[in-house]
């Protein structure tokens, strides 16, 4: 009996050794310098980092023994499900694009202005031009509304001109096809680069511009679309110019022209957007 009271007290003094050193060497590391806390604590992570690997590889294992382990049906089910989801999405992305095409539709037909990385601004049409009266108007923005030159006008249906003489109250606007307003622009389906040139608006009908592409370019044909392309700096890319109604070729075939009816009616404008950034 005396011999097990004694080595009980043992275990006794050997379990409060412990938690005095256990003590004394959290103190000893809670006060040595913030740089050696720091690589003792890297030290530590490091060595359980192996362990974290182990656990990795073989979590992943499982992963791929469980996939080899499903039956053959269930893999094709898998599939087949997988096809039928893939189809469904094509189906959405369908709807959606017809959606997308309904809205232009209606901000169109509502004089909405199209959407871009820009601030629209309504302006009302106070004057024209007396003599050429369908190239040049007036809007009654001026630089005290933040108008500069070469801001770009558009309406609900599409590219207007561009700002060319800002003035306190109001502002001169260039409209395509004037001698001040030459536009970049690309077929949408064929992407053929081409340029509305200053000046080119054809006699006799304000509607009607003449677009002269790069190239010869055989699969250009009427009832295709015209948008800005972008280049030049003036002119975002995207916005509807008008719809090719001929084309002819040019100088032994060395390049093709056409005609462009406006998508804007530039006859019949009463208020437009100014994009300001």
């Amino acid at each position: 009996m005396r011999s097990s009271g004694i080595g009980s007290n043992v275990l006794k003094r050997t379990h409060y050794l412990v938690l005095i050193g256990v003590g004394i060497l959290t103190l000893g590391l809670l006060n040595l310098p913030e740089p050696l806390q720091g690589r003792l604590k890297s030290a530590i992570g490091a060595s359980f980092l192996p362990l974290f690997g182990i656990r990795a590889a073989a979590d992943s294992l499982l992963d791929r023994a469980a996939y080899q382990a499903l039956p053959r049906s269930t893999l094709i089910d898998n599939l087949l499900r997988l096809e039928r989801e893939n189809a469904e999405l094509k189906v959405s992305v369908l709807r959606a694009n017809d959606a997308l095409a309904e809205n232009q539709r209606l901000r169109a037909a509502i004089g909405a202005p199209p959407r871009g990385p820009w601030r629209p601004r309504l302006a009302r049409v106070v004057g024209r031009e007396p003599t050429t009266w369908w190239r040049t108007l007036q809007i009654n923005l001026g630089s005290r509304d933040d108008l500069k030159p070469d801001q770009v006008v558009v309406n609900g249906d599409g590219l207007v001109g561009r700002v060319s003489q800002p003035g306190l109250t109001h502002s001169r606007v260039a409209l395509v096809g004037d001698a001040e307003c030459g536009v970049a622009v690309v077929v949408g389906e064929t992407r053929d680069l081409g340029i509305i040139k200053p000046g080119q608006t054809l006699s006799g009908d304000g509607g009607l511009v003449e677009m002269t592409l790069m190239q010869n370019c055989p699969g250009i044909m009427a009832g295709q679309k015209v948008f800005t392309s972008g280049l030049g700096g003036v002119f975002p890319a995207g916005l509807p110019v008008g719809t090719i109604v001929d084309t002819r070729n040019e100088e032994g075939n060395v390049f093709t022209t056409a005609r462009v009816r406006l998508s804007a009616n530039l006859n019949r404008l009463e208020e437009v957007w100014v994009l300001q950034p």
